[in-house]
C-alpha cells in the first residue's frame, strides 16, 4: 500500500497530482512522519517544513507544517522555496547533456570555450606583511574539476584562505579570483558550478533560464521552478528566517523576487518539493522522467553516481562566515566522496539511506537525498540561516528515519 499524508489536498504539486490515482489513504507510515515533522518544527522552533518522499515511480509521502511566514498562513505542499545550491546538481545535468552530445568532454580545457579560464593564478599562501603570492596555475581547469568541486575556485565562506583573501580585497573582487590550490589536487566547495553554468550558456546560446525549461524543467512537467518567481506565484513563497544571537529566528522581509541581471549555475533557483522530486525520479530512472521524458543517457546517470574524486575526501567544511553556515560535517566519522553533481556518503546512515547514495543541499536548510540502492529518495524544504543549523539538521535526521521507517 502506498503511502500519503493526511494532507493531500488540492493544492498538491503538479508532480503529486499526475500520480494522484496512486496516492490513497492514508497509513500508519505517513501518519508518523507527519508527526516527525509536525512535533519537530514545534520543538525546534522551526517556522515551516515541507517534506516529501518518493519511489522511482510513485509518490510515497507529502507533508507540510508551519507557517509561510509571520503572517500566519500555513505552507502546503506546492509552496515555493529558494533552493539556492540545490540548483547545482540541475546545472550538472545540463553540462552533462552536451558532454552527450560530444560538444565538449569532462577532460578537455575548459579554456577553449571561456577563455576567461585560460590563464587563471593560484594562491601560494601570504607574505609576511599579510600580501597574497600568486602563482600561474600549472594544471588546466576542465568540466570535471568544475562539477567535482576540485577545480580550486572555492568559496570563502568555508575556505581559510578565500576568505582571508576577499577580506583584504580594495575595491571590487576580480571576474576569476585565484584558485586556491592547483585543479584536482584537493576538493573544497566552491563556484565551480556557477562557471560550468556559463559553459552551458556559452555552448547552447541560450541563458540558463532558457536552456533549463526546454531541456530539463519543462520535459519533466517541473512547472514551479525557475530562476523567475512570477507575482502570481509570489504568495506560495516561504519567507527566509535569520538565526539570531538569543537563538530566535527573525524574519528577512518577504518581497517580489527581482528578476535577476544574469543566471547562476550555481544556485539562485525556485522550485517546489514536488518539483525536485521529478528531478530525483529522474536520476532513479537512470535518466528518464516518471512521465517518459530522456532526460539523460543512462551511462551519464552512472557517472554522476561514481567516486569521481579518487582518493580525496568531500563534504567537510569549516566556516569562516558562522552567521551564513556552521561547520559541515553531515556524516561525522564517516568519509564521503562526490560524483558528478553530487555528494555520496560510502557508509550508511544508521536508520537511513543506504551506502552509495546521492545527496546535497541549499544554503537555507533545503535538503535531499536520492537512494539507488533501495529506489528511494526524498527531500526536506525549510528556509533559514545559518545553514546546517543544529535543529535542521536534527530535523532532517528524525525525518529520514521516519522515512525508512
Amino acid at each position: 500500500m502506498m503511502h500519503i499524508s493526511r494532507r493531500q489536498f488540492g493544492g498538491v504539486v503538479a508532480a503529486a497530482a499526475a500520480q494522484a490515482p496512486q496516492l490513497r489513504g492514508a497509513s500508519s507510515g505517513a501518519a508518523q512522519i507527519d508527526e516527525t515533522l509536525r512535533s519537530g518544527i514545534a520543538r525546534r522552533k522551526i517556522p515551516a517544513a515541507v517534506g516529501m518522499a518518493a519511489s522511482a515511480d510513485k509518490i510515497l509521502y507529502s507533508g507540510a507544517f508551519g507557517t509561510r511566514d509571520s503572517s500566519g498562513a500555513p505552507v502546503t505542499a506546492d509552496s515555493i522555496f529558494s533552493i539556492a545550491s540545490m540548483t547545482k546538481a540541475i546545472t550538472t545535468t545540463a553540462a552533462l547533456q552536451f558532454v552527450e552530445q560530444g560538444k565538449m568532454s569532462l577532460d578537455e580545457p575548459v579554456s577553449k570555450y571561456l577563455p576567461q579560464l585560460a590563464e587563471l593564478q593560484v594562491l601560494d599562501g601570504f607574505d609576511a606583511s599579510g600580501k597574497p603570492r600568486l602563482r600561474p596555475a600549472r594544471i588546466p581547469v576542465t568540466l570535471k574539476h568544475l562539477l567535482t568541486h576540485t577545480s580550486g575556485i572555492c568559496y570563502d565562506t568555508w575556505d581559510a584562505d578565500a576568505f582571508r583573501y576577499t577580506s583584504q580585497l580594495q575595491g571590487p573582487a576580480p571576474a576569476v579570483p585565484p584558485l586556491m590550490f592547483e585543479p584536482g589536487t584537493r576538493w573544497q566547495y566552491g563556484m565551480g558550478v556557477d562557471w560550468a553554468g556559463r559553459l552551458v550558456e556559452k555552448l547552447s546560446g541560450k541563458s540558463l533560464e532558457d536552456y533549463f525549461q526546454a531541456r530539463i524543467l519543462g520535459p519533466l512537467e517541473m512547472r514551479d521552478t525557475s530562476y523567475l518567481l512570477s507575482e502570481a506565484k509570489f504568495d506560495r513563497l516561504v519567507a527566509t528566517y535569520q538565526r539570531q544571537p538569543d537563538g530566535s529566528l527573525k524574519q528577512s522581509p518577504r518581497v517580489q523576487p527581482k528578476p535577476p541581471k544574469e543566471f547562476n549555475g550555481g544556485g539562485g533557483l525556485f522550485s517546489t518539493t514536488g518539483d525536485y522530486t521529478r528531478f530525483m525520479q529522474m536520476i532513479l530512472n537512470q535518466g528518464r522522467g516518471v512521465n517518459g521524458a530522456r532526460i539523460l543517457e543512462a551511462k551519464t546517470v552512472e557517472s554522476m553516481e561514481v567516486n569521481q574524486i579518487g582518493a580525496l575526501t568531500a563534504g567537510k567544511m569549516k566556516t569562516q562566515r558562522p552567521n551564513f553556515s556552521s561547520d559541515v560535517d553531515i556524516q561525522p566519522g564517516a568519509s564521503e566522496k562526490w560524483g558528478l553533481g553530487f555528494l555520496i556518503n560510502t557508509t550508511a546512515y544508521q536508520g537511513g539511506r543506504s551506502a552509495g547514495s546521492l545527496a546535497w543541499a541549499g544554503i537555507d536548510n533545503t535538503f535531499y537525498w536520492i537512494d539507488p540502492k533501495r529506489s528511494r529518495c526524498a527531500v526536506l524544504m525549510m528556509q533559514f540561516l545559518p545553514f546546517v543549523d543544529k535543529d535542521a539538521v536534527g530535523l532532517l535526521g528524525d525525518f529520514e528515519r521516519a522515512v525508512y521507517s
